[in-house]
Parts: structure tokens; C-alpha cells; sequence
């Protein structure tokens, strides 16, 4: 495969991943397999998974920040929880970073299914993962209250840095503890953890090596474009629609490489 053929397939994957992360969540489930097919087909590379999985954070964070923009005035109100959440956010997201560069790739290449599975079934349940009627003050202030949530985005902040898949679906089902204003505010501020959970995690791929570039970049362009579509579009589209098509893909996807473990085993 030519690096020309390679840009076809992961282009519009990186297009319809960031139209389908503005519109339902979920992207990774398309862009993550598209790359790790294209690498392997392209060069044969040693850690392949690994590469694929670097080069995705790469590619699709810039649509974390340009989503944190869009909900800066729901975040006014909640401002002191993202400043509190954001050291969890930023550990995780380095300490499972550094977990995927350290460890052995069949490791990684092992948790895959696995990891793809949960972030299907995360999806399938993100319905009732949402918050419903905000707390009271007493209960925000609780220590023990904030430990807790402290403790919960620094676990899923491990898992975003190691790779991702979810972690927005991960943060709602968390953050529905806090119960501290409607879903808009709660997505707004699980927009700007997860920015900074795939900045870190875009630092340190970048420091070790692991983005294969001529892949990454025009991704970048493509995710960008697809996720203002997707933002532009999003009131037109059947909602309901868009995630059957992701849970369909999640399933097919947890049947392949479940497949592919246990034929190479």
C-alpha cells in the first residue's frame, strides 16, 4: 500500500470519527482499526498497535479544545470543578500514556479487544449514564464526596492516556455523581478533562517517537473538518441512528479482534 492509498482510508475514517465525537461520542471505535490495518499494510511496522493508537490521540485531540470552546459558557458555573479535576486528568492521562510506551506491545495488542469492548458496552449504557437533577451544596462539599470523584478521573484519566476509547462516556457516568447542573454543563466540562487527558498523552507519544506523521497530520485537517460537520449538522440527524451505527461497529469490531486473539494464541 502506497502512503497516498493510506490517506484514502484513514482521511474519511478521521472525518467520520470526529463528526461522530461531536455528534454521539465514540469516534475511536472508526478511526483506531482504519490506522492499525493501514500500518500494517503500509510498512510492517514493529508496534503497530501501539503507533496506530498514538497517531489516533494525535489526531483527533484538537477537537477536544475546539469542543471546550464551544461550551465556555456552561462552564462559567462549574469552572472550580474543572480546575479540581483537572490534576487527576492530567496524571492519568500521562501515567497510562507511559504504560502503553513501556510495555510490551503484546500487552496492548492483548487489552484491545478487551478495551474496545468496554468502550461498546459504555456506549450501549451511556443513556443511563447521564446525570439527572443536580445535588445539594452540602453534598459538593464533602470531602469524602470529593476524594471519590478525585479518585474516579484519575482511574479513567490511566485508562484515556492508555487508550481512550470511552473516555468521554467514562467521565458522564462518573460525573453523574456530581449531579451538579444539567447535561450541557456536564458535557462541557467533561469536554475540557478529556482535552487535557489527550494533551498529555499527544506530549508524551510525541516525546518517544511513537506518531507516524505523514498519517497524523492530515487526520488532524480531516477530524477538525468532519467535527464541525458533525457539530454543524448535529440538529438535522437522527441521533438514535448515529448510535446504532457506532454500536454496530463497536460489536463487529469486539468480534474481529477477539477473533484475531484467540487465532494467534
Amino acid at each position: 500500500m502506497e502512503l497516498w492509498q493510506a490517506c484514502l482510508v484513514v482521511c474519511p475514517a478521521a472525518a467520520l470519527g470526529g463528526a461522530i465525537n461531536s455528534i454521539a461520542g465514540g469516534g475511536t471505535l472508526v478511526t483506531f482499526p482504519a490506522l492499525v490495518w493501514v500500518l500494517e499494510s503500509l510498512t510492517g511496522l514493529p508496534g503497530a498497535a501501539i503507533i496506530a493508537n498514538a497517531t489516533n490521540t494525535v489526531a483527533l485531540a484538537p477537537g477536544s479544545f475546539s469542543g471546550s470552546w464551544a461550551y465556555r459558557r456552561e462552564l462559567r458555573e462549574l469552572w472550580p470543578w474543572a480546575r479540581l479535576l483537572a490534576i487527576p486528568s492530567l496524571l492519568g492521562g500521562i501515567a497510562g500514556s507511559l504504560l502503553v510506551v513501556y510495555a510490551p506491545e503484546s500487552s496492548f495488542k492483548a487489552a484491545v479487544p478487551w478495551l474496545i469492548a468496554l468502550a461498546t458496552i459504555l456506549f450501549i449504557l451511556q443513556p443511563k449514564l447521564t446525570p439527572k437533577k443536580p445535588a445539594g451544596n452540602d453534598q459538593l462539599n464533602s470531602t469524602n464526596y470529593r476524594t471519590l470523584v478525585f479518585v474516579l478521573q484519575l482511574l479513567i484519566g490511566i485508562y484515556g492516556g492508555y487508550f481512550g476509547a470511552g473516555i468521554g462516556i467514562l467521565m458522564l457516568s462518573s460525573l453523574s455523581l456530581l449531579n451538579m447542573g444539567n447535561i450541557h454543563q456536564v458535557n462541557g466540562l467533561k469536554t475540557v478533562l478529556a482535552g487535557l487527558i489527550n494533551a498529555v498523552s499527544m506530549v508524551v507519544f510525541i516525546a518517544k517517537g511513537k506518531v507516524f506523521w505523514p498519517l497524523a497530520i492530515p487526520m488532524v485537517a480531516s477530524a477538525m473538518f468532519g467535527g464541525w460537520l458533525g457539530a454543524s449538522w448535529a440538529r438535522k440527524l437522527d441521533k438514535q441512528l448515529v448510535r446504532r451505527m457506532v454500536i454496530a461497529i463497536g460489536l463487529v469490531l469486539t468480534t474481529w479482534y477477539f477473533g484475531r486473539l484467540f487465532l494467534a494464541a
